[in-house]
């Protein structure tokens, strides 16, 4: 670590991380790319090779064998390209307590309609309409 005016620098020049402050957005998005990218890679190759597999054995089941295992990679690119970076121990939950959860369709009570429920049974205790 050099000492003076470049005391924020590391010996290969790059600022030295002093925050727990998190990744950037651009940095993520960066990082996302590359293993989209990297997973990718692998698809084009599989393809070729399932030609010159055929080519080289005449044997068509190879070659459908290493195609149908390409065939996954773009969806499982997509799903560990936007995995975003794991939770670190201090950073909030979002949804801890039930209890303080509101319904999606609340319902308000209908007295008129629906009779009072014996609390131990659950057996309707109003009177039964009559026809």
């Amino acid at each position: 670590m050099k000492r003076g005016s470049d005391l924020g620098f590391d010996d290969d020049g790059r600022p030295v991380l002093i925050t727990a402050a998190a990744v950037s957005y651009e940095e993520q998005h960066r990082a996302r790319v590359r293993k989209y990218l990297t997973l990718m890679a692998f698809r084009v190759p599989a393809l070729i090779l399932a030609a010159v597999a055929y080519g080289a054995w005449h044997n068509g089941l190879i070659s459908l064998l290493i195609v149908a295992a390409s065939i996954p990679l773009p969806w499982m690119a997509v799903l560990i390209a936007n995995d975003r970076p794991p939770r670190s121990p201090d950073e909030p939950r979002r949804f801890d307590d039930d209890r303080r959860r509101t319904p999606l369709f609340p319902s308000a009570e209908r007295p008129a309609l629906e009779a009072p429920r014996h609390p131990h049974t659950g057996w309707s205790t109003g009177p039964q309409h009559r026809d």
